[in-house]
């Protein structure tokens, strides 16, 4: 059995952080939270544009409810932070979607700037990244400097259409505006990486071990 130390949030049944009229598990994260904790978040919402960012994100969430997609909450969520150049992070093999996400961003207003991840084009075998990891192509993906080129753009606010895993992480990492993502790719489900998880107690039930 687990210990309750290890017990978690996706551990909880009741969800009574929400709901209010349920019971919190004895491991609840929030009837455990210290003090210190929840006033250094409260703290930091106040710092920079963190507040606005919150303000303007719980408005498109309440405005755009089960009504708009992702690329309308996206534009609804730059007009009300005031974010007009839009920089565009995409993988190569999405380059149609960035392409198409561009062209409606051009129609309502904006100023798309793209950054592609093969950008410089620079050779995997140069980081000491695996011979073999060439076979699927020479060039290496190259997130930091997606974020610097978008950095020096100038971009209100950055989009991240298809990025690898990990590679992601380095342009969030990196980049100076804020960050939300359009599409997660997954080569095997169509870009849905969902789909592996509704499909896990059936289809890939076995090759995930569950």
């Amino acid at each position: 059995m687990e210990s309750i130390k290890s017990l978690s949030c996706v551990d909880c049944g009741t969800q009574n952080c929400k709901f209010k009229t349920r019971t919190y598990p004895e491991f609840c994260l929030t009837t455990n939270l210290s003090p210190e904790d929840s006033a250094w978040a409260l703290e930091h919402y106040e710092g920079g544009r963190n507040k606005e960012i919150m303000i303007a994100s719980a408005e498109v969430e309440y405005e755009g409810y089960c009504q708009w997609t992702r690329v309308q909450e996206i534009m609804e969520f730059a007009r009300k932070i005031g974010a007009r150049k839009i920089g565009i992070a995409n993988c190569i093999g999405l380059i149609n979607e960035a392409r198409i996400f561009a062209k409606i961003l051009r129609a309502n207003g904006f100023e798309p700037y793209a950054v592609i991840c093969k950008v410089a084009g620079q050779a995997k075998s140069s980081m000491g990244i695996p011979p073999q990891c060439e076979e699927i192509g020479p060039a290496m993906c190259n997130p930091i400097l997606q974020a610097r080129l978008l950095n020096q753009a100038c971009t209100d606010l950055n989009v991240v259409i298809g990025l690898c895993v990990g590679h992601d992480s380095l342009f969030y990492r990196y980049s100076e505006a804020y960050v939300t993502t359009l599409v997660t790719k997954d080569r095997v489900t169509g870009n849905n990486p969902a789909a592996a998880l509704y499909t896990a107690g059936s289809y890939y039930k076995k090759k995930f071990g569950v």
